[in-house]
């Protein structure tokens, strides 16, 4: 096989390359009017799908581990774009996100916060971050528990180097669309809360609902949005 069919071979094929494209105007139709931020998860998604997403419009990508987005850091079309971290994050991986990623999505220690705030302030940078709540209370998962957030955001706002958005939610996974209503109330509630205290600071953030539920999470005043499958087709 030659040089040049090897890498042809590693295209997306022109059908899903056209699925993308329609995905895409789809989900901006729902979110734009709207003033919601259309941020594909592309964990699993190869680097040439993903550029070609960006050339559909997409200006917001997110990535779920941190070598998954350092293998294909260099290989995206990065200009005008805006990189996210969304997912867990331990504190010894921070120093590979630093300066590279816009938002970091899953704040939920004081451990993290730390480490981000000593990060960004060694480089002379801030980094944005948003609190994740666990609006489910789940044991298996991450983030701050709804009736301690106000508290764990009090403690590290003050921190150098770290600048606290908003709130960001992965409720439990529903079948029915409609379960993931009282989740939605409730973080839009707290967070309308936390707002009003000034705890975000300017132009705050509500990532919340992912491809199976953003429609919902828009009509529950989500300001941004996580679709994956829903643009990029199931996980291979």
């Amino acid at each position: 096989m030659t040089e040049k069919s090897s890498a042809d071979a590693s295209l997306p094929s022109p059908e899903r390359m056209q699925a993308v494209r329609e995905n895409l105007e789809r989900i901006f139709a729902a979110a734009r009017p709207a003033g919601v931020t259309v941020m594909a998860a592309t964990k699993t998604v190869s680097p040439a799908l993903i550029n070609h997403a960006l050339s559909c419009g997409l200006t917001d990508i997110g990535e779920n581990r941190v070598q998954e987005l350092l293998s294909k850091y260099d290989s995206l079309r990065l200009d005008g774009v805006n990189l996210h971290f969304i997912g867990t994050l331990q504190p010894n991986k921070v120093k590979y996100l630093i300066g590279k990623v816009c938002l970091i999505h899953s704040l939920d220690s004081v451990r993290l916060a730390d480490e981000i705030s000593r990060r960004s302030a060694a480089a002379g940078l801030v980094t944005d971050t948003l609190c994740e709540v666990n609006i489910g209370e789940e044991a298996a998962k991450g983030g701050i528990p709804e009736a301690q957030t106000e508290d764990f955001l009090r403690t590290v706002s003050s921190r150098e180097g770290l600048r606290v958005r908003g709130l960001m939610v992965i409720g439990p996974h529903c079948d029915d669309p409609n379960d993931y209503r009282p989740f939605f109330e409730r973080t839009r509630a707290l967070y309308d809360r936390l707002r009003r205290l000034g705890l975000f600071g300017d132009a705050p953030i509500l990532s919340m609902g992912m491809s199976d539920n953003y429609e919902l999470a828009i009509e529950y005043g989500a300001t941004l949005i996580r679709p994956g499958s829903a643009i990029f087709g199931h996980r291979l």
